[in-house]
């Protein structure tokens, strides 16, 4: 079913996703620890065992060994790979330090996208978003009671929305009605005498009476 190119691909992508689990790749946001950017060669004390033949009690011949050290020489490793400071790896990336680190974290819905620097939502602000904006503030001022900073609007009782002069707006309403009192009929009174007023004004612009008589006309 599977011809010898397969199974060496499939197997050549296992070692690769198994491999390369706990190894960080040059690259992007990747330093490198340590002074050494390669292998090289360095001296060591290495200890070596001679055997050798001896006598031993009643004349036999024993056989044991004796330890001698000589220089030798290895190779180094090459050179180690970590993330750079503020940077981590980044979940579901091997080897890729993708991750920004925020201290203290991000708060309130933020997103940690440089070291030390937080993308805040709408209405926080501050290097850890831990700083609600007001928005009554931004919006109207010195505001009243009226208006409540809620996470991310100036929330106002109804007919009292906030102005941009840095006042909060009068309520909208109407002209000024005369109102009527039921029991005494206060009202009914003063609008029956605008009533006849205006009878009369147009009574004189029909008639226009001399002008002694205009006078007499209106003290009636």
């Amino acid at each position: 079913m599977w011809g010898s190119p397969g199974l060496l691909l499939v197997w050549f992508l296992v070692l690769a996703a198994g491999g390369t689990k706990h190894t960080y790749r040059p690259g992007r946001r990747v330093c490198t620890i340590g002074v050494t950017r390669g292998p090289r060669s360095e001296s060591f004390a290495q200890r070596v065992y001679l055997p050798f033949l001896t006598t031993c009690d009643g004349h036999r011949a024993c056989s044991t060994y004796r330890t001698i050290y000589r220089t030798a020489y290895r190779h180094s490793p090459g050179p180690r790979y970590a993330c750079c400071p503020g940077w981590k790896r980044a979940s579901g990336l091997p080897g890729a330090c993708g991750a920004a680190i925020c201290q203290p974290p991000c708060q309130n819905g933020g997103s940690c996208v440089l070291p030390g620097h937080c993308h805040c939502p709408a209405g926080w602000r501050g290097t850890s978003c831990q700083t609600d904006v007001d928005e009554c503030s931004v919006v109207g001022g010195n505001h009243p009671p009226l208006c409540d900073n809620t996470a991310d609007r100036c929330q106002c009782r109804e007919g009292h929305p906030p102005s941009t002069d840095r006042a909060l707006g009068p309520p909208k309403t109407g002209a000024p009605r005369v109102a009527l009192n039921p029991t005494t009929g206060a009202g009914g009174k003063a609008e029956e005498e605008v009533q006849k007023l205006r009878s009369r004004v147009e009574v004189l612009e029909q008639v226009r009476p001399a002008g002694d008589h205009w006078g007499a006309f209106l003290h009636r």
